[in-house]
């Protein structure tokens, strides 16, 4: 396995992104503490999910609630999410940063990464400030970014995130890790705060007589295999100690969606309107990647914890047979819960997928002729609304809820296309 003698990989973390977009369309909330919630009419109610450079340096972080955030900082502006205006931003920044160096990999809505050329690995300062002379010039001021430079893409992620704080303020950063200066830097960073390790095994690790990151960089990779129990945790050695260690391809496990639900939409029948809706955009990711899919499962959060039912599909990926099967689910919900029901949140998933290609019918079922139907039909109902450029034809009635917001959501670990929110 080779280790780098020199820097190799870029990371850049947009700061916080959404809020920042929302800043630089809208001028009215420069320069003051922005909060970005889920949907209008929450009040005090709700948490954040991101927040600007300024509601930082007071204080507030993302997933704070409302009502502590607003005590923290009384000047606070909250403003709804706007997915699609962040995924066009995203587009648009990434074309800027191309302009200056290719990407490697978009790792999310707001980070990616780049492989350095040799410019890039001797003056990685001058790559920095035109990379971000370009977003300013061409996009504007307002959304700023932190560059982290190391041996690898970990290392490069984990001193992207310690230039967040530097120079006394948050954001637009700069962190450089060469291979002569470590392990130094790394051991500065709590070890929760390691990609791959998270609070849940840092106070496992603890229990073990794991304490810090020195502590978790002086193990042997045999002994983090073990800690990890599969190979992740010696690679994770090897990441930590500068090989040029690359992710392992991810294979797609299912398709979903989920969301908080408006207060008045928290009782069964919106609520079962609502992940109708986001089962057909689920499934019509499902058949633009060309899967079916052999399960279905529904959870949703209510008053007295969280109710979670699943069922088999046979190998299907037409809207008839899948919102018939959420319609026995939410029958076993009725049955379960016969009263009145709070429901404040709602997730469907399409799981035990099969490419289209590798498709297997279930000889016992015998319905092959009735799925070539209605696959024909969805299939129609797809090239109608690509067509258009949205929901024009839909099995069932298509009224979004107050908030939008279906199947169009942002993923911090996916990036939507525009069909998302049709």
């Amino acid at each position: 396995m080779r280790k780098p003698e020199t820097i190799e990989r870029l990371y850049l973390d947009f700061d916080g992104f959404f809020a920042s977009v929302e800043q630089q369309c809208d001028r009215r909330l420069r320069g003051r503490p922005v909060g970005v919630v889920p949907f209008e009419g929450l009040g005090d109610r709700g948490m954040l999910i991101a927040v600007s450079r300024e509601a930082k340096d007071a204080g507030i972080t993302s997933l704070m609630s409302i009502r502590e955030a607003s005590s923290i900082c009384a000047d606070l502006v909250t403003v709804p999410q706007k997915p699609d205006l962040y995924r066009r931003a995203h587009n648009a920044l990434l074309s800027e940063i191309e302009t200056v160096i290719p990407i490697d990999t978009a790792k999310s809505i707001d980070e990616l990464t780049c492989i350095l050329d040799q410019d890039g690995r001797r003056e990685p300062e001058d790559l920095t400030r035109r990379i971000k002379a370009a977003l300013r010039d061409n996009i504007g001021p307002y959304i700023t970014a932190t560059t982290g430079f190391a041996a690898n893409r970990q290392l490069a992620k984990m001193a992207c995130k310690a230039g967040k704080r530097s120079r006394g303020r948050y954001g637009d950063g700069l962190a450089i890790w060469k291979p002569e200066d470590m392990p130094a830097p790394l051991f500065t960073v709590r070890m929760e705060d390691i990609p791959g390790v998270g609070s849940r095994l840092a106070s496992r690790l603890r229990g073990m007589g794991i304490f810090s990151s020195e502590d978790l960089y002086n193990l042997q990779p045999k002994h983090m295999r073990k800690i990890w129990r599969n190979v992740t945790g010696e690679r994770l050695w090897y990441a930590l100690h500068g090989y040029d260690i690359q992710a392992q391809a991810s294979q797609r496990g299912m398709f979903g969606h989920g969301r908080v639900l408006p207060p008045g939409a928290r009782n069964p029948k919106a609520a079962r309107e609502i992940t109708r809706l986001l089962l057909i955009k689920a499934a019509r990711r499902l058949r633009r990647e060309y899967y079916y899919a052999g399960g279905i499962w529904l959870w949703l959060s209510i008053t007295d914890g969280s109710w979670f039912r699943q069922m088999p599909l046979p190998i299907v990926n037409d809207d008839q047979a899948i919102l018939s099967a959420l319609s026995t689910l939410w029958g076993h919900f009725a049955d379960d819960h016969p009263g009145r029901t709070t429901i404040f949140r709602v997730g469907v998933t399409l799981y035990n997928l099969s490419p289209a290609g590798e498709r297997q019918l279930d000889f016992l079922l015998a319905d092959d002729e009735e799925r070539r139907r209605w696959e024909a039909a969805t299939t129609a109902v797809d090239e109608l609304n690509a067509k258009y450029g949205g929901t024009v034809v839909s099995l069932g009635p298509w009224n979004p809820p107050a908030g939008g917001h279906v199947g169009g959501k942002i993923s911090y670990t996916r990036i939507p296309s525009a069909e998302d929110f049709w």
